[in-house]
């Protein structure tokens, strides 16, 4: 019965108010919550197989709609942690930007994301790797780093120092061709920046294992709430989902139907859904369509960037 398939199952989640896991250094209270939406996603067995096909808002995946090529489950998972570090990052600056704080980041290195197999970093490197140092020097960017590699000629030498778990190490790899670009040499990872921002009033995000992108609006909205002395919440309880870039434009997510569920078993009053600028099939209709379905009383909310959820609430009366 627990003998793993070649399928993920998806379910709904929870809906987790959001000020107990954010902290504005002297930020202002609120009288209601924003709150993130998650959905519970699993390799599947015969059990949750049989017990998705069966159940409404439960889904089933092919095993390479989760995993992209290549990519074991240890690399997915470190994969969804760093979509949600840099979720947080964009949501930071977006809040810190929109309150007329400043923002700066600081670079510390990258982090490997996948390991391609064949390479010369495999068996040597693996996922959550930090890098940052090559050949003792150290770079202010992915760029640079990218660029003293491809500098170099197949069979040449590079020292990495790195972090694995704290504990710092060091391997030497021989570059070699790509596959698919016998131009191009490299040690074959994918990586992505590992950065800091720096702002004042510092601000504390603490998700644990929480991984993904789609959390980025509601972290900003909550961000930003702590540091301006308006209420943005005005007593109501207010769930949404969806991914953020530098910018403040929100996009969309997977398992919105879920995540609908989750908030309503919540007691969410609101529900702030992509819009996609009003394509047929958003994220906002498929989460009108899951409203009407389970008859729930929250509103469900269009949006296509920060900057239109601050003005809704802004505009929103307080709750009786």
């Amino acid at each position: 019965m627990y003998y793993s398939l070649p399928y993920y199952v998806s379910k709904p989640g929870m809906a987790k108010e959001l000020a107990p896991i954010i902290e504005v250094e002297n930020g202002h209270g609120e009288k209601g919550s924003f709150m993130l939406t998650t959905v519970r996603m699993g390799r599947a067995n015969i059990y949750s197989y049989l017990e998705a096909k069966f159940r409404k808002y439960e889904e089933i995946y092919p095993i390479e709609m989760i995993l992209s090529e290549d990519e074991s489950e240890e690399e997915y998972q470190v994969r969804q942690l760093q979509l949600m570090a840099s979720s947080k990052l964009n949501a930071i600056e977006v809040a810190y930007r929109k309150a007329g704080l400043p923002v700066h980041y600081e670079y510390k290195g990258i982090y490997v994301m996948q390991v391609i197999p064949g390479m010369p970093a495999d068996g040597k490197l693996k996922a959550g790797d930090r890098i940052y140092q090559i050949d003792g020097q150290e770079f202010v960017s992915s760029e640079e780093f990218i660029n003293y590699i491809s500098q170099k000629g197949p069979d040449e030498k590079v020292t990495l120092t790195f972090k694995r778990s704290n504990e710092e190490k060091k391997v030497t790899l021989s570059l070699k061709p790509f596959k698919d670009e016998p131009n191009k040499v490299g040690i074959g990872i994918t990586l992505v920046d590992d950065k800091d921002i720096v702002v004042d009033p510092k601000v504390k995000v603490d998700t644990e294992q929480i991984g993904g992108p789609s959390a980025g609006l509601m972290f900003a909205l909550e961000i930003y709430n702590q540091l301006t002395k308006e209420d943005l919440t005005k007593g109501y309880r207010i769930a949404g989902t969806g991914t953020i870039d530098v910018k403040g434009k929100v996009g969309p997510i997977g398992g919105i139907e879920q995540k609908i569920v989750a908030a309503d078993k919540a007691g969410a009053d609101i529900f702030f859904a992509p819009n996609e600028e009003g394509s047929k099939d958003s994220n906002y209709q498929e989460a009108l369509k899951t409203a009407r379905e389970i008859q729930t009383k929250m509103k469900i909310v269009p949006v296509d960037t920060f900057e239109e959820a601050v003005a809704y609430l802004e505009k929103l009366a307080e709750k009786k």
